[in-house]
């Protein structure tokens, strides 16, 4: 087999003739569209898929037999129909107009190969394997995976313009981060931490990554959001990669859309990571499903940082008691009898079930079953997250998970 020169090539609003309409050329159509190749298929009759594209507008047809005037102007063509003999000819047609062309069906006779391809991130792997597609294709879906689980990991060169990453760690335990997030703490220049969060993963950090811990203790010392936002303008403005580490999700209780603005006003580009909120983990891990058919419709997530009757206070604890459903309670542990109170005084049963999950995902994990008029009463350390409602009496069924 002839030896190939491996190259990516830019096709933004560059002519790409796909000669077939069948199998192979709907393999190989997305990424062809996601080049922001202008594509024309020609084919008597194409698959659904195919026509979902040219419906959509995203590439167009010819649907009529090949015909040599079909190639002018191109500067790729995929000869992708089950007739060997109209594969020849396109590339035939192809050689004589110096275009590029890819056959289907023969990789010997071919002047140019499609490669297994993937992306994760920024990444593009492309693999070749000496014409056996199932081998290449093998190979990429090895190395893609390896990126995606943070086994193979190179760290991109520094950009000049610098950027925020905020990151949804989950409820704690590291094996329930995204593997995004986890991608983007290895890519990362600066870690700006919460005390929550899968802070065990940033170990395994180069030496020369920074991390800057800004975790808030209940009741005790922390820093303030401002410097917070500071330090992702100072040092993202500074050309670095900036990774701010929450615990649970960025957008629940986590101020992370309060970032997100300040970044943004400050013309620094921001991504987000979704994250698993401690708010819908812990009751799984409890065992307790916030839905279940036949008991309940809704739930409700409601945070009680501030106290009932505080009026900084959005949240109407009485009509939360009288809409019936299942309550969660987040950072409830200090205001819980006060809390408990305004509910029972909405209409909420006294003998309501309660379940505590202390310290969800990790090893101190601690659950204690209560009614709601008994919530004072238990011993609970923060963080704790408190469900209210009939579904807590599945726990009983199901065990902790």
């Amino acid at each position: 087999m002839a030896r190939r020169y491996p190259l990516f090539l830019d096709l933004e609003d560059r002519l790409v003739v796909v000669v077939g309409g069948g199998k192979v050329a709907t393999r190989r159509m997305p990424q062809l569209v996601d080049s922001g190749a202008d594509v024309l298929l020609v084919a008597p009759t194409i698959t659904g898929e195919l026509r979902d594209y040219v419906d959509s507008g995203q590439i167009r047809w010819n649907a009529r037999p090949y015909e040599s005037d079909l190639l002018d102007g191109a500067a790729l063509v995929l000869a992708c129909t089950d007739d060997r003999e109209v594969n020849a000819a396109v590339d035939f047609d192809a050689k004589k107009r110096g275009i590029w062309c890819s056959r289907a069906d023969d990789a010997a006779a071919s002047a140019a190969w499609v490669p297994a391809v993937g992306t994760v991130d920024s990444v593009t792997v492309a693999v070749s394997a000496d014409g056996d597609p199932r081998r290449a294709r093998d190979l990429c879906t090895a190395v893609l995976a390896a990126f995606r689980q943070g086994d193979l990991s190179a760290r991109p060169r520094r950009s000049t313009g610098g950027e925020v990453i905020l990151v949804g760690g989950g409820p704690g335990d590291p094996d329930l981060i995204t593997l995004r997030g986890y991608r983007a703490l290895l890519n990362a220049d600066v870690v700006i931490t919460d005390r929550l969060g899968p802070t065990s993963l940033l170990a395994a950090l180069d030496d020369d990554v920074e991390i800057i811990d800004v975790g808030k203790t209940p009741r005790g010392p922390s820093v303030p959001q401002d410097e917070i936002n500071a330090l992702l303008i100072d040092r993202a403005k500074a050309g670095k990669r900036v990774v701010r580490l929450k615990g649970g999700d960025p957008f629940i209780f986590g101020r992370g859309g309060e970032e997100v603005q300040v970044c943004t006003a400050a013309g620094i580009p921001v991504q987000v990571v979704p994250g698993i909120s401690s708010a819908i983990a812990a009751p799984l891990l409890a065992g307790i499903p916030l839905t279940q058919r036949g008991l309940n419709q809704h739930f409700v997530v409601a945070t009680a940082h501030l106290p009932p009757g505080d009026p900084r206070s959005t949240v109407d604890w009485r009509g939360i008691a009288a809409g019936g459903g299942v309550l969660v309670l987040m950072m409830a542990v200090e205001n819980r009898a006060a809390v408990a109170e305004e509910l029972i005084a909405g209409g909420m049963s006294p003998t309501t079930s309660v379940a505590i999950i202390q310290d969800a995902s990790i090893k101190s994990q601690r659950i204690i079953f209560s009614t709601l008029v008994g919530l004072a009463d238990q011993e609970i350390e923060p963080p704790a997250v408190i469900v209210v409602g009939n579904v807590v009496d599945l726990a009983q069924t199901f065990g902790a998970l």
